[in-house]
């Protein structure tokens, strides 16, 4: 900013009730949630249920759309909606055992896409995503239906590491719908 600028606006508060500048937020009030306390629910026909996993990533969606230039026109054109894209759902864990005596239910679901050369079709599931307040409430919700895993993946072994052995899971779905 100049010398010669006007000063910026001071922000206004529209709330009515004053309140000392120390005070803690309110239960009725809106809670910042953390990123941290989320858990996952994969329902359908096979019925996984709760899974733990470290990390979750891909719950995004954009408007795609087309760029179309005005004839005669250079310095114009229409952007145009064309469909809603959205990314594969990422998820991580601590590898787990895939023997007959121990298998997971997620485990077989994998196995069955992964190698059963498409001599069926491939069962999908509706994944949840729920991030949960203190008390284990779920305060936001993701639904993506149809979910399929396309990609398997072991996280990289090093020798210098000290860390926990992690697989990536990525899943492809139809829709993804916000729930709360």
């Amino acid at each position: 900013m100049g010398l010669n600028s006007p000063p910026l606006p001071v922000p206004v508060s529209t709330n009515k009730q004053s309140k000392p500048a120390n005070s803690t937020i309110r239960s009725e009030e809106w809670a910042l949630p953390v990123a941290f306390y989320f858990k996952v629910i994969i329902q359908g026909e096979i019925n996984i249920g709760e899974i733990a996993f470290k990390e979750v990533s891909g719950l995004s969606y954009e408007l795609e759309t087309e760029t179309i230039g005005e004839g005669g026109v250079n310095g114009f054109e229409y952007k145009l909606p064309k469909g809603i894209k959205h990314g594969n759902l990422i998820m991580k864990r601590a590898v787990k055992p895939m023997n007959k005596l121990n298998e997971t239910v997620l485990n077989r679901w994998l196995r069955s896409v992964f190698n059963g050369e498409y001599a069926s079709p491939i069962q999908t599931e509706t994944i949840l995503i729920q991030l949960l307040n203190e008390n284990g409430v779920a305060l936001h919700q993701w639904m993506c239906k149809n979910a399929y895993p396309v990609k398997y993946e072991m996280e990289n072994f090093d020798a210098e590491k000290n860390g926990i052995a992690i697989e990536s899971m990525e899943f492809a779905y139809t829709s993804i719908n916000r729930d709360k």
